[in-house]
């Protein structure tokens, strides 16, 4: 029999620590909360994925085999919490002035697009919310909620009735009793609670020619009015339909704790009548200026945008990493910039290594492999981790052929692309000599190096676009700028 070494995880449900124990001895059924796609998903939202992601990783590196699953929110998830104001599918295609299936398909394309950057493996099974199977899904659970007496019908929808559940809301440990309206959702007169949320919205009637009609609606069991479902709804449809139920791990952002996974849980144990999940698990925040990132906010930033200022978006990657998942993770372009360096420092110390190994071993020095596992199956300890990559790195103990396939081991978890960077990319650890260029140039150059170690990023911004557009190719090390001329042979 394959024995497994013991896995701790942190379970929301429980607040704390504890084995893990799969449901299969030998298999791991895992869902993960995907992206709302009525814009590009931010650096934030994919640090939850970049968890996700490594997750898997630490379940296939002690030999499970792994069943992981996602959803794309493309209807339902509307701009309040309290089940009020615009779908966000409907509201993005009116600003980008295409419709709702057209914004959903492009932000879905750069998501994957996004995804492969920041090289996160694809899920095995990937399910739309709009896709016909998981919508028949979603009205069946609604009917069946309303069959069993959980739920009831307003003049705007079906609503899920928290009241009939003791432990409504354990997950978040929420104090049902001294919640005031306004707080965590605003007051539906026709709720019978405050906690009540919506299983499926009916399509708002229109009263006149200038009220636009709904592009994304179905029919349902409930009267002629066309529909869609709650948000929630759709995570409970596609998870169990496609795991089963129980399943072994439910994992997302901790933003979702309090309302969305909240209600997943309501809606699982009132249609099946006992746990159908064994551990959740969140991910923490990243955080900007002491406020969390996010669209709304308007201090969100994207993997464009990463690339924009001359980042790898594996140096954000790397970043993610530094700091422990269910802690929030403090973003700024120094911290990246520290981060980036000390990825072309690991590129550059392997290059160095694997330039006196004659063939690729994965032979690895049991001190360092013993640390290294005890880090990854403590609650995903990636700092710990790193520290042990460090510590190879830096060993003078091993053999360059082991400490090559020590790193490139370790690298299945990190999923930094070390072997592509070195091997496929053929990196080239080279100086750019400067010393040729026009003395315009020469001089614009010194003045960027200058601002990006002065984190002046919007002037560095507008002088590496102008370098780009006199035909000269801009290579950032560090806090280094180089550059080369790209114009044709004279």
């Amino acid at each position: 029999m394959d024995i497994k070494p013991e896995i701790y995880l942190y379970n929301t449900l429980s607040k704390q620590k504890e084995i893990f124990v799969p449901i299969n001895p030998s298999r791991v059924s895992f869902y993960l909360c995907g992206p709302t796609v009525y814009d590009r998903a931010t650096i934030g939202n994919f640090r939850t994925y970049i968890f996700g992601d490594l997750l898997r990783r630490v379940f296939q590196y002690d030999n499970y085999k792994v069943k992981y699953v996602q959803n794309i929110t493309d209807v339902g998830h509307l701009t309040s919490d309290s089940d009020e104001g615009e779908d966000k599918m409907e509201k993005g295609a009116k600003k980008i002035g295409k419709s709702a299936w057209d914004v959903a398909d492009y932000f879905i394309k750069l998501y994957w697009e996004d995804s492969d950057k920041l090289n996160i493996s694809r899920p095995d099974i990937s399910s739309r919310a709009t896709d016909p199977e998981s919508m028949a899904d979603q009205i069946y659970i609604v009917k069946r909620l309303r069959d069993l007496g959980y739920a009831y019908e307003t003049s705007d929808g079906i609503y899920f009735d928290t009241s009939k559940q003791k432990e409504y809301g354990k997950l978040a440990s929420l104090d049902i009793a001294g919640l005031k309206e306004g707080a965590r959702v605003k007051k539906n007169q026709e709720k019978k609670n405050i906690t009540d949320f919506a299983l499926w919205k009916f399509s708002p009637i229109q009263h006149n020619l200038e009220q636009t009609k709904r592009q994304m609606e179905w029919k349902s069991p409930w009267g002629d009015r066309m529909g869609f479902p709650g948000w929630h709804v759709e995570c409970s449809a596609i998870s169990i339909k496609r795991l089963g139920e129980p399943f072994d791990i439910h994992a997302g952002g901790v933003d979702l704790i309090p309302i969305h996974h909240t209600n997943e849980i309501a809606q699982n144990e009132a249609l099946y009548g006992h746990k159908t999940v064994n551990y959740w698990m969140h991910g923490g925040f990243v955080i900007v200026d002491g406020q969390r990132m996010g669209k709304s906010l308007g201090n969100a930033c994207t993997v464009k945008d990463l690339e924009d200022k001359g980042f790898d978006p594996l140096a954000f990657r790397y970043l993610t990493l530094t700091a422990h998942y269910r802690q929030p993770l403090n973003f700024t372009w120094e911290s990246l910039e520290q981060a980036n360096n000390a990825y072309n420092k690991i590129i550059k110390k392997i290059a160095g290594a694997l330039e006196k190994v004659e063939t690729d071993s994965d032979t690895m020095g049991q001190e360092f492999e013993e640390k290294f596992l005890e880090a990854i199956n403590d609650d995903l300890n990636m700092p710990r981790a790193l520290a042990v990559m460090w510590e190879v790195l830096d060993s003078k103990n091993i053999s360059s052929q082991i400490k090559y396939g020590t790193l490139l081991k370790f690298d299945r978890i990190f999923g930094l692309s070390l072997e592509e960077k070195i091997k496929g990319k053929k990196v080239e650890l080279r100086e750019v000599i400067t010393t040729t260029l026009p003395k315009e140039v020469l001089k614009m150059l010194e003045e960027s190096n200058q601002a990006r170690k002065n984190k002046n990023w919007q002037k560095s911004d507008e002088l590496r676009k102008k370098l780009i557009e006199m035909g000269y190719e801009v290579i950032d090390t560090g806090t280094e700028r180089t550059v080369r001329s790209i114009l044709p042979w004279s």
